[in-house]
């Protein structure tokens, strides 16, 4: 039945300011709604993040309602501190990983590399990507780390 996520929304307190923000990680704007809409491809024609102009972009943080997570490729996800420092954005700290490189969560079958930063608003914003887990590894450790134990 469910075959992935279609859209997420976020609050913004200036929906111009953002869309720039959006548009320097090459998310592709598709369209503007009342002015106080906007909606980005994420994969185009497949799922977009829409971000909504609001007063209620104060609303405190809690992963369950301001945070997107961008699916790349492992590949992509290695360089993607310094991507992120070379656009302007800052990689921020997360679960005790400073952000130098993407870190690894594993547990069980399935593994997860990642790395975190923020919007202009303060909305978590999170480049992800499985990874196989050949040796069953569990824990957390940065992908350099990872990569040292998995060959």
């Amino acid at each position: 039945m469910i075959e992935g996520l279609y859209e997420a929304h976020l609050p913004v307190r200036d929906l111009k300011k953002s869309i720039a923000f959006y548009e320097g990680l090459g998310l592709e704007l598709s369209h503007i709604h009342e002015d106080r809409l906007a909606f980005f491809w994420i994969k185009k024609n497949h799922s977009w993040l829409g971000l909504w102009e609001s007063d209620k972009a104060e609303l405190a943080y809690h992963p369950s309602i301001r945070h997107v997570a961008f699916q790349v490729s492992l590949e992509n996800l290695k360089g993607a501190s310094q991507w992120l420092k070379e656009r302007g954005y800052q990689p921020r700290e997360a679960f005790g990983f400073e952000p130098h490189e993407a870190f690894v969560m594993a547990h069980d079958n399935m593994a997860h590399a990642k790395i975190h930063f923020n919007d202009i608003d303060g909305n978590s914003l999170e480049l992800i990507t499985k990874i196989e887990n050949p040796h069953k590894i569990t824990g957390r450790m940065y992908l350099s780390e990872w990569e040292k134990k998995n060959h």
